[in-house]
């Protein structure tokens, strides 16, 4: 009785441990894309991994959390997206009008991705909501520069979403797309400084990867530099105590990356480039004249680590996919690759992929060809990770395929 008793108290204490870990679990959504793939041998090793038990893996970056579902940059999008296994999770960084760092996709998104029109906070932002008229669509401009942190603090967070052709709020504001969920939205999302997150993400467990936004207000802004806004994202980093080999700081920026190698050389190793160079006129992933700087350039100022969106890496060949001249120029380069972002593009059979896939298009038909994709990236690239907009489907391919 002595022996089971203090069995029993084992595997209690070990359950409690599990629990208050939050132990990886990836939900159905996996196993049904993989249950839509094409017949062959990937659709045959993903099945084999049913069974496996989830872990989690510096392969699943989470992008902006989990915003296939949860409202993008709150607290409960974090949780999701490491209890799905994401080894990495973003925070996408701006600031207040009284410089405080907080977690945005953008400084000019509250109307989208926030109550804030609902709000008297609406008195504040830099446009007012304008119903569509036959001229002109729905409009509404509401900024974190527009708020101090006190009042940022007390808006909730929604799935981002606006009816550029609604004559009211009440259809501006509620426009969450028919293939994402308010389900979890509802009660809204809690937002979060960039300190908050640097908490609540290490006691996860997970590791960061903050972006610095483009502010879209004139800098200097209230007496503060680019310079200073990229010095006081790292410096919330040493505050915590979080050694710069768990952060990888983002920038589309290159004026960025290049003062956090000479001025946080530390941090700046894993800097990664953010890569813009599709918005150049006459830039094309097929034609290496046309990307400038070059690769090679790029990686001689000391960068290691870019960031394109995943269109950019693959193209078509007989129908199959793989890798683009631009992929295997920056594998040549030397410079490690972070494409972005799966599950972003709505149900594949309809989308075909849409922006995030564009350059293979033709050979998105269905939503198991995400694996497809994947493992493209994974085998013929060699990325070093993938963000996603639902961790769970880059978990589940890391976790058979050992990353």
């Amino acid at each position: 009785m002595r022996f089971l008793s203090a069995t029993l108290s084992l595997v209690l204490v070990l359950t409690t441990a599990a629990i208050s870990a939050e132990p990886v679990t990836l939900g159905p959504r996996p196993y049904f894309l993989v249950d839509q793939m094409d017949e062959g041998a990937l659709k045959d090793k993903l099945s084999g991994c049913k069974d496996q038990l989830p872990k989690p893996s510096m392969f699943s970056i989470s992008h902006r959390g989990a915003p296939l579902m949860f409202p993008e940059h709150t607290a409960e999008s974090y949780r999701a997206a490491a209890i799905m296994g994401a080894g990495i999770v973003e925070c996408d960084v701006t600031f207040t009008a009284d410089f405080q760092l907080v977690c945005r996709h953008a400084q000019d998104d509250l109307h989208t991705t926030t109550n804030i029109l609902a709000t008297p906070l609406a008195a504040k932002c830099s446009a007012p909501f304008r119903p569509a008229t036959a001229a002109t669509p729905a409009s509404a401009d509401c900024r974190t520069s527009d708020l101090t942190l006190a009042e940022f603090r007390t808006l909730r967070g929604k799935m981002d979403a606006a009816d550029p052709k609604s004559t009211d709020l009440s259809g501006y504001i509620s426009a969450t797309p028919s293939w994402r969920t308010d389900l979890y939205a509802a009660a809204g999302g809690t937002l979060l400084t960039h300190a908050d997150s640097i908490a609540l993400l290490g006691d996860l467990g997970v590791k960061f990867m903050p972006e610095l936004k483009a502010p879209v207000v004139e800098m200097p802004f209230n007496g503060v530099t680019q310079e200073m806004y990229a010095q006081t994202l790292v410096d919330e980093y040493k505050a915590a105590g979080i050694p710069p080999s768990d952060v990888w700081i983002q920038s589309f920026s290159l004026a960025d990356i290049l003062y956090w190698l000479e001025n946080e050389p530390e941090f700046g190793a894993q800097a990664v480039l953010l890569d813009g160079r599709y918005t150049q006129d006459g830039f094309d992933p097929l034609v290496p004249d046309t990307w400038q700087p070059s690769m090679a350039e790029v990686a001689g100022m000391g960068v290691r680590y870019i960031g394109p969106p995943i269109w950019m890496l693959l193209t078509l060949e007989d129908g199959e996919i793989v890798a683009s001249p631009y992929a295997l120029a920056a594998k040549a380069a030397g410079l490690k690759i972070v494409p972005w972002a799966i599950e972003r593009s709505g149900p594949l059979a309809h989308s075909h992929g849409a922006w995030f896939l564009q350059s293979i298009s033709g050979a998105i038909d269905d939503d198991g060809a995400v694996y497809r994709v994947l493992d493209a990236l994974a085998r013929e690239i060699g990325v070093v990770g993938v963000f996603s907009d639902w961790p769970a489907t880059v978990t589940y391919y890391a976790n058979c395929m050992g990353l």
